[in-house]
């Protein structure tokens, strides 16, 4: 059945407190969403953003972003007082950036209020949460030493005992931090709270939530802090290897990810237990899970730690069909799709082809060349992919055009049939929608055609990104009706 969706993050929809949230402007994306036919809508990561505020560097892959949590709808559901939150106001500079020390000051003291108000009457609703997302003892004990001690990376804690999650040390600090253990469970408890609302509003309106999942963890997670023996760590939990990709064309080093690799050896011994559990969570949280570096199940790139360029690395056989083979028995009916841009050998097309799962299909990646072949062109798309415009690591479509080497501009024109470059954007999302692909996914960014300025990620810097978000009023119902006979002509509507 042939889809289309919209990759839009939660922080990026305009509303008030400085970015976006699981209150009224998700729901009214979803109204355009269900109005403009769509049925697909894409969200990056959505746990505590890490290092530069990336959604891909987590403090754990299964909590939720405390600052993505609406205040509004925590006054309707009366978790917070109407008058504190009408008081307390945040008003951005800027509507169209995400200025994240600003918000989390803000939101973080509201939702402090909220807890010291609230919590004591939802107790009992809390641990029954809390008994069915036991994760989340662990990630709130992680969060309140880590913030007793600074903020420092939890390798460099001062007590080995809570460094080494000692059982006597995780007591005594949870006792001693337990307000701050407290609150964290709270906040997660109202974020899941909120997104599970919201992805039953979608489901009810005939929209998937479409989630992605890094393959990695960050080295700085209660993860690997909780869970040493999942990943190639030494005696004092430092890192032996870490993971990146290999120099090519676009970097002479390399890219030095640094995050800890995985003892799939030991992982294999344990049935994928940690594995089984982590997608057991996405597959709730999502209707569709992308699975970013899905080539590092096949084969990954493995880098000492302490190296200075992802040269020195090397390739190692993952765990391949074994782990797939696993979740077929314990999680049957995972509707993946696998990120399978980069190094693409025979043992990631095997491991792909095995599995069935869609990969990805980019166009701006099409015209790296003049080459009519380029697997990337939509006239070389098989069916059993998702297809991009561009993806959150890309210049937006005007922006490439903007920025194009012109023998590869010509070529677009001539392939995608524009010639101004306000008309770029268009074309784009009309050949990648008109494709054969099952699913087609445009960035909103390009669908407002937006330039450079709009970009979400730019890969191999660490300032500066994440900070896009859609203006007040960007869209209207006369969009989503002309997107509606988009859709409708391209036969992707089913609403």
């Amino acid at each position: 059945m042939r889809s289309a969706g919209i990759l839009l993050h939660i922080s990026s929809l305009p509303g008030p407190n400085g970015i976006g949230s699981l209150g009224r402007e998700a729901y009214a994306f979803a109204d355009f969403l269900h109005e403009a036919g769509f049925s697909l809508w894409q969200v990056l990561p959505m746990g505590p953003t890490g290092y530069g505020e990336s959604p891909y560097q987590s403090s754990s892959v299964f909590a939720g972003n405390p600052l993505l949590i609406s205040l509004k709808k925590m006054v309707e559901d009366g978790l917070l007082g109407q008058a504190d939150e009408a008081r307390d106001v945040y008003v951005p500079e800027d509507e169209g950036r995400v200025d994240y020390a600003a918000v989390r000051a803000h939101k973080m003291k509201l939702l402090r209020l909220a807890f010291y108000r609230s919590e004591e009457s939802h107790r009992s609703e809390i641990h029954r949460w809390m008994d069915e997302n036991k994760w989340v003892r662990d990630y709130a004990l992680f969060t309140a030493v880590k913030e007793h001690f600074g903020g420092v990376m939890w390798t460099k804690w001062p007590d080995d005992g809570i460094r080494l999650n000692k059982k006597a040390a995780r007591e005594k600090y949870r006792i001693e931090l337990l307000e701050e253990y407290r609150f964290h469970i709270f906040c997660q408890w109202v974020f899941f709270r909120q997104w599970y609302a919201l992805k039953q509003y979608c489901n009810e309106r005939g929209i998937q939530l479409f989630g992605d999942m890094p393959i990695y963890v960050a080295e700085d997670s209660a993860d690997t802090w909780t869970h040493p023996e999942v990943f190639q760590l030494d005696r004092d939990r430092l890192p032996k290897r870490v993971a990146g990709v290999p120099p090519d064309y676009f970097s002479a080093d390399g890219q030095l990810w640094g995050n800890p690799l995985y003892r799939w050896h030991r992982l294999r011994f344990s049935r994928y237990g940690w594995w089984v559990e982590r997608m057991r969570a996405m597959a709730k949280m999502y209707d569709v899970i992308r699975v970013d570096h899905f080539i590092g199940f096949a084969n990954y790139y493995s880098i000492p730690y302490g190296a200075k360029t992802a040269r020195e690395g090397k390739w190692i056989v993952g765990p391949g069909k074994s782990l797939f083979k696993t979740f077929s028995r314990e999680l049957p009916g995972l509707n993946i799709v696998a990120e399978d841009l980069g190094c693409v050998n025979d043992r990631v097309r095997d491991l792909i082809s095995f599995t069935g799962y869609p990969g990805m299909k980019v166009l701006v990646f099409g015209f790296d060349d003049a080459d009519e072949k380029n697997q990337h062109l939509p006239a070389n798309y098989p069916e059993n992919i998702v297809a991009y415009t561009g993806t959150h690591d890309n210049n937006t479509v005007r922006g490439w055009i903007d920025a194009a080497d012109p023998k590869a501009l010509a070529f677009a024109q001539k392939t995608l049939g524009f010639q101004r470059p306000e008309d770029g954007p268009a074309a784009f999302v009309k050949a990648v929608l008109a494709s054969r692909a099952n699913t087609a996914v445009i960035a909103m960014q390009d669908i407002l055609g937006l330039d450079a300025s709009a970009c979400m990620n730019h890969p191999g810097t660490t300032s500066g990104n994440w900070l896009w978000r859609m203006k007040p009023g960007a869209v209207s119902h006369e969009d989503a009706q002309r997107l509606r006979a988009l859709l409708t002509e391209t036969k992707r509507i089913h609403n």
